[in-house]
């Protein structure tokens, strides 16, 4: 495991990054009828997906818990590798204030991804995949959470050490029969604007660039959990990851993993 320091640039709206252009006028748009029966999934679906084709299927996979223990820090889990062309991964909890999490494009990366998210209720948990065939890709869970995950200050504002740890970044590569699996994580408090008297503050961009392959980029919203983890799968064993993220206040941090086995 190696450590990595850091330190500065700008800001994104809710939904507006994860949502593509507005259907073309006289086309309604294509919701598909939810399996989970979400009351809020035909305006989610409207606004992320602007009348694209829509299914739901069980070819992406999701693991998650069915039971939120902590719902400050509850993981998702997302294989998208059974689908060909995949453009975006969109991580989303439909009854949360802010229902998307993280809008993934894989570039060079497998369309794998595994991070930790906050839930404020009871909620379906879903990925929806772009695949190769202009499709939207969806599957997911309802989850039972206690609440509260986004209107709760986070650790490490109650500890009031946040900003001395502020952009320090971990990661490792391991390799895998897979490929390599990259993992790291951003000390960050990601305020949700949901606390009284506290702004909303968190990660909004990161980019993964791994030599020999496209860079992989997140846009990431203040649902992601506090301290972000992110697990990344790269084809081979391509060394070194460069990692560069950019927070709403404008700061950037930057950090290097080793590849596997490599100093």
């Amino acid at each position: 495991m190696v450590r990595l320091p850091l330190p500065a640039l700008a800001a994104l709206a809710l939904l507006g990054a994860a949502a593509p252009a507005a259907p073309a006028p006289g086309r309604p748009p294509t919701v598909a009828r939810d399996p989970l029966g979400s009351p809020l999934w035909a305006l989610h679906a409207a606004r992320l997906f602007a009348g694209a084709p829509v299914v739901f299927d069980p070819a992406v996979r999701v693991a998650l818990p069915v039971i939120a223990e902590n719902q400050h820090i509850f993981p998702v889990a997302v294989d998208a590798r059974a689908l060909g062309g995949v453009r975006r991964i969109v991580i989303l909890a439909d009854l949360n204030p802010i229902p998307v999490a993280v809008d993934f494009a894989p570039g060079g990366a497998a369309p794998w991804l595994a991070l930790r998210i906050k839930l404020d209720q009871r909620t379906p948990v879903r990925a929806a995949v772009l695949a190769g065939d202009g499709r939207w890709h969806v599957s997911g869970a309802w989850v039972d959470a206690a609440g509260g995950g986004c209107s709760a200050p986070p650790v490490s504002r109650a500890r009031g050490d946040w900003a001395e740890h502020l952009g320090e970044l971990r990661g490792a590569a391991f390799a895998t029969p897979e490929g390599t699996r990259l993992r790291f994580t951003v000390r960050h408090p990601m305020d949700t604007g949901l606390v009284e008297n506290v702004p909303a503050y968190h990660v909004e961009t990161v980019t993964v660039a791994m030599a020999g392959h496209d860079p992989a980029r997140l846009t990431v919203w203040g649902a992601v959990a506090e301290d972000p983890a992110f697990t990344l799968l790269f084809p081979g064993r391509p060394g070194a990851a460069t990692l560069h993220l950019r927070d709403s206040n404008g700061r950037e941090f930057s950090g290097r993993v080793p590849g596997p086995d490599r100093p």
